[in-house]
């Protein structure tokens, strides 16, 4: 038994596993991982630091695990293609327009749908005759050993080369609609994307125009903020002044202190989610948080006090017009013609070949003259090809496709459903909205009412600095539900448009009195 080829093969798979390097991991669940692996440059700073911090101190106590990583080098962000003017106010259709240039959300729909039309061009591919060229060359030696030796030769030698350039075309020519198939969902899948394309921009003027309102409407809030700042003020003045006049009491002032301090403090939070505000507008419009923007207010209209609720046959009529569900319903489309064309793959097709040839040889025997040949061939061939057994490959695929074509059947039917229940919420928000801002208007005048009542009475000295406060309170809670609904009203205006399938364009407002 020759063992020379066992041992070789031991020791090269031995080899080959001490050369085996693998990445360092986490050494326990509750330990940082540290790469100490260094690079060609020599030792990460950061992996020598960690390395330094996870070393055990003479004391014995652990130190705390640093859970850091590494730093990578980023690509340099580009600028922005657009020009803010940051002195000239921008309302919401320009904050929509800039959007739509900057958001990555329109970028990343577009990219999908050049890739869906890309789909249909390789199917489109099929279709055409597919010519290659290549070309052979060799050499080859060979020798014949002679049992006797004549003249002096003891072996045959023989030496030859050539090369052969080689044209080769193929054409399939008929396989029963499934190519015409394949292209059918190609297209539906292309179609989708192209829906959902112009879908992100209706997504995009949904969010925008919601964070525009979200953010003029925090912008109003420090301003009311302010004004019920200035009324607390009123009232500490109204009590200095009595106290001044010697009918009043530190009590007073001190109260009426307190209620200053609040209202401040009601400034200073209504500011900082203000600014929270801005970035969450800046962020989807995909502008950087330093970005000089400004925005104008939106136009102080009166809202109509309630619309026309939605019937069952206007919500019906939505639904074909709404992206997700015709992107939905071809997708549907894409998955019945994978059925046809999984169907087709059962019979047979025709191909169409041709194949021409030329071929250069050199040949020599011995010290014999070298001989030389050209040939040339060419042919073409009409074939059928029918795959008689398979393991049931085809079958399996075929139950496949019909399973997916049925589950997109339901998708659709569900994403009916869901949209119906969606456009329904989006009315009725818009009427309890709307019924907030009748009623938060009337609060508001009673509260002002009541504030200027109190007031008057505290100065002449026939009500109470407890009730000068607390109406001064009430009159702010008042302003600010107001303000809440009348912006709750717009945003459900504009998700009630966008659930509608509406929202094809930008507009100011979404939400006015007839």
């Amino acid at each position: 038994m020759n063992i020379q080829p066992t041992l070789t093969a031991a020791l090269l798979a031995a080899l080959l596993t001490g050369c085996t390097s693998l990445p360092p991991v986490p050494a326990a669940p509750d330990q940082p991982w540290i790469d100490t692996t260094p690079p060609v440059s020599g030792h990460h700073p950061w992996a020598v630091q960690t390395a330094a911090i996870t070393a055990i101190p003479q004391s014995g106590k652990l130190p705390e695990p640093v859970f850091e990583v590494p730093s990578v080098p980023l690509p340099a962000q580009a600028p922005s293609q657009v020009r803010i003017d940051p002195q000239q106010p921008l309302g919401l259709v320009e904050l929509i327009d800039i959007a739509q240039r900057e958001s990555p959300l329109t970028r990343r729909a577009w990219n999908a749908a050049r890739q869906a039309a890309l789909g249909v061009g390789l199917v489109d591919a099929t279709f055409l005759p597919m010519l290659s060229a290549s070309v052979l060359t060799g050499w080859q030696e060979t020798r014949y050993p002679l049992p006797d030796n004549h003249l002096g030769i003891d072996q045959l030698q023989a030496r030859s080369h050539g090369t052969v350039p080689l044209l080769a075309l193929s054409w399939l020519l008929f396989d029963f609609g499934q190519r015409s198939a394949l292209r059918e969902g190609a297209a539906q899948l292309s179609l989708a994307a192209n829906v959902l394309f112009n879908a992100s921009h209706q997504q995009l003027i949904r969010d925008v125009t919601e964070q525009y309102y979200q953010y003029t409407t925090a912008r109003q809030r420090v301003r009311l903020s302010a004004q019920s700042l200035a009324l607390q003020q009123q009232v500490l003045d109204a009590a200095q002044a009595r106290f001044h006049a010697g009918i009043g009491t530190t009590v007073d002032i001190a109260l009426a202190s307190q209620a200053v301090a609040q209202a401040r403090l009601q400034v200073v939070n209504s500011q900082g989610l203000e600014k929270i505000a801005r970035l969450a507008l800046l962020g989807t419009m995909g502008l950087a948080p330093d970005a000089p923007l400004a925005v104008a207010p939106p136009n102080n209209h009166p809202l109509p006090p309630d619309v026309q609720a939605m019937t069952q046959e206007a919500l019906h009529l939505a639904l074909a017009r709404r992206p997700d569900i015709v992107a939905q319903y071809a997708a549907l489309k894409a998955e019945e013609a994978k059925v046809q064309a999984a169907e087709a793959a059962f019979m047979p097709k025709v191909y169409l070949g041709a194949v021409y040839a030329h071929q250069k040889q050199h040949f020599q025997l011995n010290s014999l003259p070298e001989l030389g040949m050209q040939s040339s061939s060419s042919g073409v061939m009409l074939g059928v090809s029918l795959p008689l057994f398979d393991g049931g490959l085809r079958r399996n695929r075929l139950q496949s496709a019909k399973i997916s074509a049925r589950q997109a059947q339901d998708n659709l039917q569900t994403l009916q459903q869901d949209a119906l229940r969606e456009m329904a919420a989006a009315d009725t928000t818009l009427q309890s909205a709307l019924a907030s801002h009748v009623a938060a208007s009337e609060l508001t005048h009673t509260a002002q009412t009541a504030y200027e009542a109190a007031l008057a009475a505290y100065q002449s000295g026939l009500g109470t600095i407890t009730v000068a406060n607390e109406a001064a309170n009430q009159l702010l809670l008042a302003r600010l539900a107001r303000l809440d609904a009348r912006s709750a009203s717009q945003i459900a205006a504009a998700n009630l448009a966008f659930a509608t399938g509406a929202m094809v364009r930008s507009q100011q407002q979404w939400l006015a009195s007839d």
